[in-house]
């Protein structure tokens, strides 16, 4: 089974469970093997309803972290309900993010894959991170050394003079972990962007269950539907081979403005990196993605 990490900001939008319940039942079918989730946004019931989520997707016992310094603008909706009042893991019963990916790559048997679902200011702070008791490496030497690859979705890349993305926008200190993480990254790259995801609604055929990411879509306001942004990048990059997922890509350089988050593509054959481009219907991402939750 291929290794993954999973960073997610789990917190004003919905469409991070519906990647995760994606990420779960791939688990469960042997596709993959989730080393860790990453909680990249904290607020006060962030770990107690991931933990409830994985619990409920018979997933206990996921190795959870948590950036608890990162403080974003927003509110999640559905957090509360979902935590409940079961004995689920706090922000606090959880690792440290960083130390949580290092440990991953360190001790997987094989080179891990990460998704990043969410903000990435965990990724340039294990870029900087200096070797400790879970490896000798420092944090370059490991992501050269343990991780595969990274599927990212994040970006707006349809725009040849450059575009806003709310994951490389929401902070100062956001827009700097952008700037310095993709554009120094040691590893391959793949992004899909929010100009692939904006179309694809996924989850309405949850509407009217009792289901726990039903009840998440509903307390989000979205119970016919979210735009498919993060179970899109879940779906493709557990299946991996583009031309099946439905995609075609751009290879390049993301550049990332660190003062204002803006980001354009600089285009190069020779890159590690590159962005999706949807080759089928929207309908063909909707049905494969509501199949799987559904």
């Amino acid at each position: 089974m291929r290794p993954f990490t999973i960073g997610t900001d789990w917190f004003t939008d919905v469409d991070d469970a519906a990647a995760m319940r994606v990420f779960a039942r791939a688990h469960r079918a042997g596709a993959i093997r989730i080393e860790g989730v990453c909680a990249n946004a904290c607020i006060k019931y962030t770990c107690a309803s991931l933990d409830a989520f994985l619990c409920n997707e018979g997933l206990p016992g996921i190795p959870l972290g948590a950036d608890r310094a990162a403080k974003y603008p927003g509110r999640g909706r559905y957090q509360k309900r979902m935590a409940g009042a079961g004995a689920y893991r706090t922000n606090a019963d959880c690792m440290d993010a960083v130390g949580l990916y290092r440990a991953a790559l360190a001790g997987a048997r094989e080179p891990v894959e990460m998704a990043e679902i969410g903000f990435c200011q965990v990724l340039a702070k294990l870029l900087d991170s200096p070797p400790d008791e879970l490896s000798p490496l420092d944090g370059r030497a490991l992501l050269v050394e343990r991780c595969k690859h990274i599927w990212a979705m994040a970006g707006k890349w349809d725009v040849p003079g450059g575009a806003y993305n709310y994951n490389f926008r929401v902070t100062r200190d956001n827009m700097r972990a952008a700037h310095r993480f993709y554009e120094n990254c040691p590893v391959p790259v793949t992004f899909l962007g929010h100009e692939a995801g904006k179309s694809v609604v996924t989850g309405g055929v949850l509407e009217g269950r009792d289901d726990m990411l039903a009840r998440a879509l509903r307390d989000h306001g979205s119970k016919h539907g979210r735009s498919s942004w993060d179970p899109m990048l879940a779906l493709l990059a557990i299946t991996e081979n583009l031309e099946e997922a439905g995609y075609t890509a751009v290879y390049g350089q993301a550049r990332i403005d660190p003062k204002d988050g803006k980001c354009r593509w600089e285009p190069g054959a020779g890159g590690r990196q590159r962005y999706v481009v949807k080759t089928r219907p929207d309908s063909f991402y909707r049905d494969a993605i509501n199949e799987i939750i559904g």
